[in-house]
């Protein structure tokens, strides 16, 4: 059975998939005048149907949130037949999946307006990001640390920990500079080359000296 440990529940339609693309757009656009007729003109539906489909305007936000998020998963792999190859496949996977998605312009709009409404207790933008942005993508990749654990590839005492490592050697400094304003060029080929120095950096610190043998 070929497999991940991700459960993000239902994928949004394609339909609702181009409003949440809309919402993005126009944060990028125009930040914190986002409204729900906004988001209406640009893609094309009318508010009941937002309002059915998403409830309220923070409703609209957290699952903008969640599709944005839902792009960094872990590559697919065979739970019975896992090896160093495929974990590292996976985790490389994972990790140039995250840096594209953190440097895009979307990401980066996104996480800046929910800094700039952090402070305000009229908003729960801040707490939707960091719920649906990075605990979600904590909890989707701490199963397969563990799984590697199981299979004896990885040697951890707590997925937590381990998984702030990896996030640590993953992103370094890219977010914070993206988001002050530096203009970090970061092509795909780099992302690729980011990633793998990642993967070396942690399999070097949890990677077990020898696999335990498959059941």
């Amino acid at each position: 059975m070929t497999t991940t440990s991700d459960s993000t529940g239902e994928a949004p339609t394609p339909r609702q998939q181009a409003v949440l693309d809309a919402v993005l757009g126009l944060m990028v656009e125009s930040g914190d005048q986002l409204t729900m007729d906004a988001v209406a003109r640009r893609a094309s539906c009318s508010k009941e149907t937002l309002y059915k489909w998403f409830g309220d305007r923070d409703g609209l936000l957290a699952a903008t949130v969640q599709w944005q998020a839902s792009k960094v998963r872990a590559r697919r792999y065979d739970r019975q037949h896992l090896d160093v190859a495929a974990l590292r496949d996976s985790l490389r996977g994972f990790a140039a999946a995250w840096l594209t998605t953190i440097s895009s312009p979307t990401s980066i709009a996104l996480n800046r307006l929910a800094i700039a409404h952090a402070a305000s207790s009229g908003s729960n933008l801040g707490r939707l990001v960091l719920a649906n942005g990075r605990f979600a993508i904590g909890e989707r990749l701490k199963p397969v640390l563990e799984e590697g654990r199981e299979a004896g590839l990885l040697d951890f005492d707590d997925a937590e920990t381990a998984f702030r490592t990896f996030f640590g050697l993953v992103g370094r400094d890219v977010q914070i500079r993206l988001l002050l304003g530096d203009r970090l060029p970061l092509p795909p080929a780099e992302i690729a080359q980011d990633a793998e120095r990642a993967i070396d950096q942690f399999l070097a610190l949890h990677g077990a000296a020898k696999p335990k043998p498959q059941a």
